[in-house]
């Protein structure tokens, strides 16, 4: 396995995104328009991409929330290839690469409809707080934040 740093010009990280909208679609049905439009990926600077012998598995992103605060953005990792640690590793690297930023924290959002992303961040010692920004007083919202 190994990682690449890179950004959202990225055409693996735009296919592995695309298929991530695909999923999330089906998983928030009529919702997914609203989330969509949180969820655009022109101009991230730090996106990952995670490759297992040279074929993009997976992939997440971070992006500038706040001054000290980095926000977790399109992890996915292709179905196939689920249930080896690989989200863990690409979430770990994103954390690394906001510290080395300077960066004291990051937060994200993940739906309800979502399990197995509430049981990764959570076993990350990610914490849930209050929804923040765009989804305070969305119900199907899961907001979490980790100091790093």
């Amino acid at each position: 396995m190994t990682f690449t740093r890179t950004n959202s010009d990225n055409q693996d990280f735009q296919k592995l995104v695309d298929a991530l909208d695909a999923d999330l679609k089906i998983r928030d049905g009529e919702d997914s328009a609203f989330y969509a439009q949180f969820n655009k990926i022109t101009a991230i600077k730090y996106t990952v991409v995670a490759y297992d012998s040279d074929l993009p598995v997976g992939c997440g992103a971070i992006k500038q929330y706040a001054e000290d605060t980095m926000e977790v953005k399109r992890m996915y990792v292709l179905p196939a290839k689920r249930g080896h640690g690989i989200a863990a590793l690409i979430l770990s690297e994103l954390e690394i690469w906001a510290k080395e930023l300077h960066y004291a924290r990051c937060i994200l959002e993940t739906g309800q409809k979502q399990p197995e992303a509430i049981a990764l961040y959570k076993k990350q010692s990610y914490q849930i707080i209050p929804n923040y920004g765009q989804y305070e007083g969305i119900a199907n919202s899961i907001c979490f934040e980790k100091l790093l």
